[in-house]
């Protein structure tokens, strides 16, 4: 500062030498010196001016980085930073103090920058995911709308929106694993159903079988409802067509029963019928519902259908046939409605259909099958008499045979035959009335009677008792009949003495050493007996009296109408029998 005073000295006194050298007047030099100290008071006061502007200008800038500090602070959340210009204001000038908030701002600056992209990176994704869910894209600046409308820039937010994010990422998670789910359900029932799963599920939304990057898979709520629309589609189907195919095998089966289809032809066909045996969910196997199988065995039916008529009337003769077999096992009579004589008139007339008339006598081959279990217990016992009756004739014959005692192994043999044959014969009158008790109980069951190749089995029965009975007085007079003759011969030989019967001469043998020894003698029961009468006697190949029997019961039988004198005489005769049975 002395330095320019000395140098304004110096410049006044050489302004005022030149003025002398001019010859100036005082009054002159004293204008041009107020002049030059207005020039140098503007010049002052200009300065000052500027000055006073800087100074201004310095606090506006302080002022606002402080301001912009703070609210870089308040949207960060941070309010850990003070300003420094607050704590010592009068240690630092104002370029100081603003050179000391300036890297403040500028650090937050950079802090607010991070953190708006970790905004809108979140923002971003949260977005996408909304967009998907909601099942749009939607493109948005989202840096510029943080810049507009998010003014809290905290930790806290953040981390509200990346708990946002992280919920939106679960739902999105768990639609994906649903719509997996239903898009494997759809593939598989597709596969069932033998249908294109990619055109099915194209049609609910391209993504979803679209996998490439360009296009994500959707998983909006119109997509899922979309798939479950679909499914329930294909369930639909899969039911109607496993009832149809279901009825269309039952109709299968019934033609393989009745066209006696080889097991062969049925193998074709296996992998069908096993299908049908399994309940709708249980079944996966690729198309196993296609409309090629159930038109495959539709067709199959048809031909089957075809073949029927021309042979359902070889099955209706080989199932009377049948019938007849087991009528006959049983020893009942068989319906006469469907004899092969009438069947074949009714089925050439077309008076019946083949089928009704083949169903008519499957129903009668059930009935006699059921009406042979309720007859077992009676038939093994009508076996069981009829036996005893052949060992009883058996019997007869060989006592009538006068070389059953020739030596031999085979005379051994009939021995002990004989002896079990006698065993049984004294069991006959027992078997006999237990099998009469055991038919009365069961007629009163059935509420009809037992027929036995068309007669009553208890009046077969009695009549075998009759018959037994009529034998038995017929034994008993002959025996009488003898003991008369040899009284008689006695008291003839007490008369006019004894002599040599001719009969006893000849009841002995000369033997090969010259003994005598007795021959075996003949029953002598005067005329042979006559044969009883069997339920075989009855059957009219060994007797006409069954014909008879026949003849006299060809009309209904009634049990209602039974006798009463029959019915009580059954329960007194054989009640006392009832009990043994065998």
């Amino acid at each position: 500062m002395l330095k320019v005073a000395n140098t304004c000295n110096a410049l006044l006194q050489e302004l005022q030498q030149i003025w002398m050298d001019i010859g100036e007047t005082e009054a002159e030099k004293d204008r041009m010196l107020i002049e030059l100290e207005i020039e140098c008071l503007e010049v002052y006061r200009r300065k000052i001016d500027e000055a006073a502007n800087t100074k201004a200008r310095l606090h506006q800038s302080i002022a606002a980085k402080e301001a912009e500090l703070a609210a870089l602070m308040a949207s960060l959340g941070d309010h850990t930073v003070q300003s420094p210009i607050n704590m010592d204001k009068k240690a630092s000038s104002l370029k100081g103090q603003l050179m000391i908030v300036t890297p403040l701002v500028e650090d937050l600056k950079s802090k607010k920058d991070e953190r708006i992209k970790q905004f809108a990176d979140i923002k971003s994704r949260i977005e996408k995911i909304n967009g998907e869910i909601l099942g749009y894209n939607q493109n948005t600046n989202t840096v510029s709308s943080l810049n507009l409308e998010e003014q809290d820039l905290s930790i806290r937010k953040l981390g509200e929106y990346q708990s946002h994010l992280h919920s939106l990422q679960k739902e999105k998670s768990e639609r994906i694993h649903k719509v997996l789910a239903y898009v494997n359900e759809v593939h598989l029932m597709c596969s069932i159903l033998g249908l294109d799963f990619g055109k099915t599920i194209s049609a609910v939304h391209p993504s979803l079988h679209d996998t490439s990057s360009e296009h994500t898979t959707n998983i909006s709520d119109n997509t899922l409802e979309d798939l479950e629309n679909a499914i329930l589609k294909l369930k639909t189907e899969r039911k109607v067509r496993f009832q149809k195919l279901k009825d269309i095998v039952t109709s299968l089966f019934e033609l393989w029963n009745i066209m006696d289809t080889t097991r062969e032809e049925k193998h074709h066909f296996s992998r069908i019928t096993s299908v049908i045996r399994l309940s709708e969910a249980e079944i996966v196997e690729p198309g196993a519902l296609s409309t090629e199988i159930i038109q495959q065995v539709s067709q199959e039916v048809e031909r089957l259908n075809k073949l029927k008529t021309s042979r359902i009337k070889e099955l209706v003769m080989k199932r009377r046939v049948e019938l007849e077999d087991l009528c006959y096992k049983i020893h009942i009579e068989p319906d006469p409605s469907t004899t092969i004589d009438k069947s074949n008139a009714m089925i050439d007339s077309g008076l019946v259909d083949p089928s009704e008339l083949l169903a008519k006598i499957e129903a009668q081959i059930s009935e006699v099958s059921n009406e042979a279990l309720s007859r077992k217990e009676i038939m093994d016992r009508v076996d069981r008499w009829l036996s005893a009756c052949e060992e009883e004739n058996w019997l007869e014959e060989y006592n009538l045979d006068q070389n059953r005692f020739s030596g031999g192994r085979s005379a051994h043999i009939s021995l002990k035959r004989a002896e079990r044959a006698r065993i049984t014969i004294k069991k006959i009158p027992s078997i006999v009335d237990n099998l009469i008790c055991r038919t009365v109980i069961w007629e009163d069951d059935k509420k009809k009677f037992f027929l036995y190749n068309g007669v009553r089995l208890v009046k077969i029965l009695e009549e075998y008792k009759l018959s037994r009975l009529r034998k038995e007085e017929e034994k008993k007079r002959s025996r009488d009949q003898k003991k008369l003759q040899d009284l008689l011969l006695r008291e003839k030989e007490s008369i006019y003495g004894s002599k040599p019967s001719p009969r006893r001469a000849s009841s002995f043998r000369k033997s090969s050493n010259g003994t005598l020894t007795p021959t075996p003698r003949r029953n002598s029961s005067g005329n042979p007996t006559p044969d009883l009468m069997t339920p075989r006697s009855y059957s009219g190949r060994n007797n006409g009296y069954f014909k008879e029997f026949r003849r006299l019961s060809t009309g209904p039988l009634n049990f209602v109408s039974i006798p009463k004198e029959d019915t009580i005489s059954y329960s007194s005769i054989y009640s006392s029998e009832s009990g043994s049975l065998l």
